[in-house]
């Protein structure tokens, strides 16, 4: 159950930990310090203890459906839906449509036992109505979010993508982990890029780039059959040309020194070494 040296990195990674320069009266108590440039630095340990707290309150839902996850902000969203794809919550990412706790005649109108919002500013409106009707608030909150109405305020920075795709990855891992899915000795498979906000337009960039890659893998591979039958094609005419040109060209024939008593004028022909002398040249070297 204790934070391990692993969850702590990614959150100094993530700077989860960075709060706002304002500071709100009673997130005051989630503070370690003040940095000397007026950001605020949220004390990890409470961060982790909420959050525990937070997974416990979830596992004890027995029903997933009863969990209701608010986020309007575009960072938010993608983080939402993954967040409830794992643990089988209901998502409410985008817009929220007032009086969906309240008015029971609206076609999109429910009564979740718990819910959990990114943001206590951009989310007042489900934070008001879940305290008409007495639903549990869990809160990600910054260092400046007011908590009126708010059950568990979890203390992170919530105005940062990566910080709001590591808080829902890691409560997610901590429900998944008390309910007995998954290994607290083992590594989660799932990894924290997948609740990060993706912008539309870097995606198509990188789809760019993978179609260029592509292209030039597949020009670099029909490249070198090409060359190759080129460069075929190339000697072959080469060698023709050549053989049209000295179409008569012989072996050179070799001739024997003179001297040493080897005869004098050419090798003999057919099989008759002897009367050539060979044999007494070759007593002569074996003496050597």
């Amino acid at each position: 159950m204790a934070m391990q040296s692993e969850d702590v990195s990614k959150i100094l990674a993530a700077q989860a930990h960075l709060g706002s320069r304002n500071l709100d009266n009673q997130m005051s108590k989630y503070i370690y310090k003040r940095r000397h440039d007026g950001v605020q630095l949220i004390n990890i340990h409470h961060m982790w203890q909420k959050m525990q707290m937070a997974a416990r309150i979830l596992v004890a839902i027995e029903n997933p459906q009863d969990i209701t996850v608010i986020g309007e902000t575009k960072y938010a969203q993608r983080a939402i839906l993954k967040f409830c794809s794992h643990i089988g919550a209901n998502p409410i990412a985008g817009r929220f449509t007032p009086g969906t706790f309240t008015n029971q005649i609206q076609k999109a109108f429910c009564e979740p036992r718990i819910l959990i919002i990114t943001d206590t500013r951009v989310d007042s409106q489900a934070v008001r109505e879940a305290s008409y009707v007495n639903i549990p608030v869990i809160a990600l909150c910054n260092s400046d979010s007011p908590v009126k109405n708010v059950d568990v305020a979890i203390p992170c920075n919530n105005q940062n993508k990566h910080s709001l795709g590591l808080m829902f990855w890691m409560l997610a891992r901590e429900v998944l982990r008390l309910k007995g899915q998954i290994s607290r000795q083992s590594d989660w498979e799932v990894m924290p890029d997948l609740y990060f906000y993706r912008d539309p337009e870097d995606l198509k960039k990188e789809e760019e780039e993978e179609k260029a890659k592509r292209d030039a893998l597949e020009a670099q591979a029909n490249q070198p059959e090409d060359v190759v039958q080129s460069s075929f094609g190339a000697f072959a005419d080469a060698g023709a040309a050549e053989f049209q040109m000295a179409p008569n060209m012989g072996v050179p024939r070799f001739e024997a020194p003179a001297g040493d008593n080897w005869p004098a004028g050419p090798a003999p022909t057919g099989g008759n070494w002897e009367g050539a002398g060979v044999a007494g040249a070759g007593s002569q070297m074996n003496q050597f």
